[in-house]
């Protein structure tokens, strides 16, 4: 069986609302398409909230705090680290940070996730980011970026670990 490549999506909007309209588009695609994705909102006060999630992950009944971590961990894990989901959910999301900084992989939360705005993020399988990128209709910008096999790993070992503090984080 062939190893899968796997791209983090992104699509900025300027209002709650139509993230959520297309994000039912995203999950209404086949469960192969998609392994994880989450509707995210920014507030004047750049608090951010996750508001909705979906994908293969979340079928197969992994624990929402690990799916939040992982797309949030992909896309901007200094977002894991403070305002989403606070302190103390391991050292290897540290790490994470720290490798995101470094190799500049993700996009910069603060473009794509500006205060006031919201972002669907999401996890592809980039045999199906067609069929993604076809449903996504009313997104102001929008992005695709390769994740490195190493990185996507990582994220996940230390989602995995910290994912009992990310869940009662995201519950709080």
């Amino acid at each position: 069986m062939a190893e899968k490549n796997y791209v983090l999506f992104v699509a900025a909007y300027d209002d709650e609302d139509s993230a959520t309209a297309d994000f039912a588009g995203i999950k209404s695609l086949e469960d192969t398409a998609v392994v994880a994705a989450a509707v995210l909102s920014r507030g004047a006060d750049g608090k951010v909230q996750v508001k909705e999630h979906g994908g293969r992950l979340v079928k197969r009944g992994t624990a929402i705090g690990a799916v939040t971590g992982l797309v949030v961990g992909l896309f901007a894990p200094p977002l894991l680290l403070s305002g989403l989901v606070g302190a103390g959910i391991g050292a290897g999301v540290g790490a994470i940070a720290t490798r995101h900084e470094e190799k500049k992989i993700g996009v910069d939360a603060e473009e794509w996730l500006p205060n006031d705005s919201s972002a669907i993020v999401a996890v592809v399988d980039d045999l199906y980011l067609d069929r993604v990128e076809a449903a996504i209709e009313k997104a102001t910008k929008k992005i695709s970026k390769a994740i490195d096999k190493g990185y996507y790993d990582a994220v996940v070992k230390a989602v995995n670990e910290g994912d009992e503090k990310i869940v009662e984080a995201i519950e709080s």
